[in-house]
This record gives structure tokens, C-alpha cells and sequence, in this order.
């Protein structure tokens, strides 16, 4: 079977745009010493069976002066996620055990780790509304961004 050439190129589009698609199933964020993450917003797509976060802390400082984490909620649980986290400790990376509202968390870390989590991409919906945000005290005030999930 010969195929034309527009053909072929149509059915090289089609592929990759699946591979691209498939290839959505990893959230990388860098966070530094002045509290800020690299992006604002972050896509993956639903179809992931398993979502991975990953975290690098580009700053110096020690974990105790300025720990980082990522933590994935609904939007509407963002406040309440992070003010019950404070209450939680550093002990528990600033996130309250078996909080429902939480999605998945990196362990907190200091300048210059990389930490990483995986969770069932089956706990996030396309379309659904959450949010990217660090825990440490007094952060997710700047540290915070949009999850887009994508079909």
C-alpha cells in the first residue's frame, strides 16, 4: 500500500500531536530565594495515568529560612489548605495529614534539592479548577499558579 505524501504528512501530525499529549503528565517548577515559582500556570492532560510534580529549589537558603513545596487543591481550598498547613508544622512539610482537599504535595526542601511526587491522574478532571501553591508560611501568597487539566 503506497500512501501520497499529504497523507503521510497528515498521519505524522496526527501522531505526534498524540505523543505530545501523552507527554503531558509531568508538572516542573522551579522556586527560588525571593519566593517565586518559574510559571504561573501548569498543564497536563487527563488522560495521564499518573501525574508527576517536580520541584527544584534554585535558591541557597536552608529549608528552615525558605522551604519550598508544592501543593495541588481545588482553587476554592487553597486558603484553607494553606492556613491549616501552617498549623500542621514543618514536621508534616506545612500540609495537614489526610487533608481531603489535598490532591498531592512534594516534601518541603531547601536551596538547591529537587524533590518529586506522583499521584493518579484520575484525581484531576479536564476542565476542573486548581491550583499550584507553596506551603511554607507566608509563600502562597506569591508562590501560586493555575493546574490546567486539558482532555
Amino acid at each position: 500500500m503506497k500512501l501520497s505524501r499529504p497523507l503521510l504528512a497528515l498521519a505524522l501530525l496526527g501522531a505526534a500531536g498524540m505523543a505530545q499529549a501523552a507527554g503531558n503528565c509531568t508538572i516542573s517548577l522551579k522556586g527560588d530565594d525571593a519566593m517565586k515559582f518559574d510559571l504561573r500556570e501548569a498543564t497536563v492532560s487527563a488522560s495521564c495515568a499518573t501525574v508527576t510534580v517536580e520541584l527544584t529549589h534554585t535558591g541557597k537558603l536552608p529549608v528552615a529560612a525558605m522551604g519550598h513545596n508544592v501543593v495541588i487543591t481545588p482553587t476554592a481550598d487553597l486558603a484553607a489548605v494553606a492556613r491549616d498547613g501552617v498549623k500542621a508544622g514543618t514536621a508534616n512539610d506545612y500540609v495537614a495529614k489526610d487533608d481531603a482537599r489535598v490532591i498531592a504535595h512534594t516534601a518541603l526542601i531547601g536551596g538547591g534539592a529537587t524533590t518529586r511526587v506522583s499521584f493518579p491522574g484520575r484525581k484531576l478532571a479536564a476542565g476542573g479548577d486548581y491550583s499550584f501553591f507553596c506551603s511554607f508560611p507566608g509563600h502562597s501568597a506569591l508562590m501560586k499558579g493555575k493546574l490546567v487539566v486539558t482532555n
